[in-house]
């Protein structure tokens, strides 16, 4: 494994209130974070950015000249930015908004205000992200397992294969939905599938159903990865045959403990 520490990490913080700026600062300092540089706006940020690309960017919401998804589209379409994480901090408590968010490939979301805690969950899994990991099976190659993803989020498999790719595991074939994905099952076989919840045409439960009821491979592990995962609405998940489930904004080493389980 390659060890990264935080104070490996460079880190661009963009909040508009000075104020805020010092508080997350503090913070970030105790996490022992010192490559450390603010903007308080996207043209700020995006001048940073060109001359020094950051490992992660820790960012609000609102600008005065864009918002956090204005950025992170624009980090998400700019070939040699692919590797800069995203933070996203905000007081922002409406499902919907955040939403957005988390099928974008943010790393974490914090509440305004948040624990140490909950920021030193965040740079772990950034950690974990620019970490590879290989994992160590006692019945397969990690290099031969053969894994399906699932979601209709290109920007949301992308954060899942990166997360995968550092376990070793690079055998990875993508459907943007369930309907994509039952015709892959019947062409060739899975070690592994890893699902969204909401998708267009066949959701992730109704995958699972026809996993377990229809398909060639009905004893196949399934991982499913939600924004929902808290939800009331995925109680049944489990009794569609769902081994095993997570948030999104997922922690890159609880995926890895489970992939662990379900494969051992």
């Amino acid at each position: 494994m390659n060890e990264l520490l935080p104070s490996d990490l460079s880190i661009l913080l963009i909040e508009a209130s000075d104020l805020q700026r010092k508080i997350i600062s503090r913070y970030l300092n105790k996490e022992n974070i010192q490559q450390l540089q603010t903007a308080k706006n996207m043209t700020q940020a995006l001048h940073i950015i060109e001359r020094h690309p950051p490992d992660l960017i820790v960012s609000a919401m609102h600008f005065n000249d864009g918002t956090a998804l204005d950025l992170l589209t624009k980090i998400n379409t700019t070939p040699q930015w692919k590797n800069i994480q995203f933070m996203l901090v905000s007081s922002e408590n409406r499902k919907e908004q955040l939403d957005i968010y988390r099928q974008s490939g943010v790393v974490a979301i914090l509440p305004k205000p948040f624990t140490s805690l909950h920021l030193g969950k965040a740079i772990n899994a950034t950690i974990d992200l620019l970490s590879y990991d290989e994992i160590e099976l006692a019945h397969f190659d990690v290099h031969h397992i053969r894994v399906l993803l699932v979601d209709d989020s290109h920007l949301a498999r992308k954060m899942i294969k990166r997360t995968i790719n550092n376990l070793g595991i690079s055998k990875i074939t993508e459907a943007k939905d369930g309907k994509e994905a039952i015709h892959f099952m019947q062409q060739q076989m899975f070690d592994l599938v890893i699902t969204d919840y909401n998708m267009p045409s066949i959701d992730g439960l109704a995958l699972a159903q026809f996993i377990r009821l229809q398909s060639p491979q009905p004893y196949i592990p399934i991982l499913m990865v939600s924004s929902q995962a808290n939800d009331a609405n995925l109680n049944n998940v489990h009794q569609a045959g769902v081994d095993a489930l997570c948030d999104k904004p997922f922690e890159p080493r609880l995926v890895k403990n489970i992939i662990y389980q379900l494969l051992e």
